[in-house]
């Protein structure tokens, strides 16, 4: 799957689906919806998103805040908060877990999906500062099929965290191209998504 995954954490089903449907209509994928705690830590696991849409409140009011930690322990990906809430005592309480992001229930597509390009974007751009810049000879070295210069490109494209449309336009060549190079770039690191891409890449250049 070349397309950013999502994983939606959300306890009110029509938001969930609100939320499906806005991110499967843009350049998002929905890796899966968690309507609880439990399910949220088994989608982790199970099947790893490139990021995660958050409710704050859900069964016990501290769900939220205790899925984030665990992201943060566990998993190096971005996550932004969804909520009803805006008090101080909540707004506290998330910054404490450095969510990338913050909305405030009623939100609308449009927000939802610049909150969560923005918050991609800048997730990137804080990791990469910690790790070695790539390097196209450097990691060709590691690999049984050498990378192309244009897979090169697409790999530091989504290494610094944009969409497939972004990448895109950037390149002046069509969605579709950019899937193809991302399908060669995947088999060639042993990868199946963005993320695990994203960390192959990393450890690859800091052998």
């Amino acid at each position: 799957m070349n397309e950013i995954k999502v994983l939606i954490v959300e306890d009110e089903p029509v938001i969930a689906t609100n939320i499906s449907m806005y991110l499967n209509n843009n350049d998002f994928s929905v890796s899966g919806i968690a309507y609880d705690y439990d399910e949220a830590i088994f989608q982790l696991q199970d099947n790893t998103p490139d990021a995660v849409i958050l409710d704050i409140g859900m069964e016990n009011n501290d769900d939220g805040i205790n899925i984030a930690n665990v992201i943060n322990t566990q998993y190096r990906i971005p996550f932004i908060f969804l909520t009803s809430y805006a008090d101080k005592e909540t707004l506290q309480k998330a910054k404490q877990v450095e969510p990338s992001g913050y909305i405030v229930k009623p939100f609308n597509e449009k927000t939802l999906l610049a909150s969560l390009e923005i918050a991609i974007s800048n997730f990137a751009n804080k990791v990469n500062h910690q790790s070695p810049e790539l390097d196209i000879d450097k990691l060709n070295k590691h690999l049984l099929s050498p990378l192309t210069e244009r897979e090169f490109e697409v790999l530091q494209n989504i290494y610094n965290g944009k969409t497939n449309n972004q990448i895109a336009d950037g390149m002046f060549i069509s969605v579709n191209t950019i899937k193809a190079h991302l399908k060669s770039a995947y088999l060639k690191l042993d990868t199946s998504s963005r993320s695990t891409t994203i960390k192959r890449l990393r450890e690859l250049m800091l052998k």
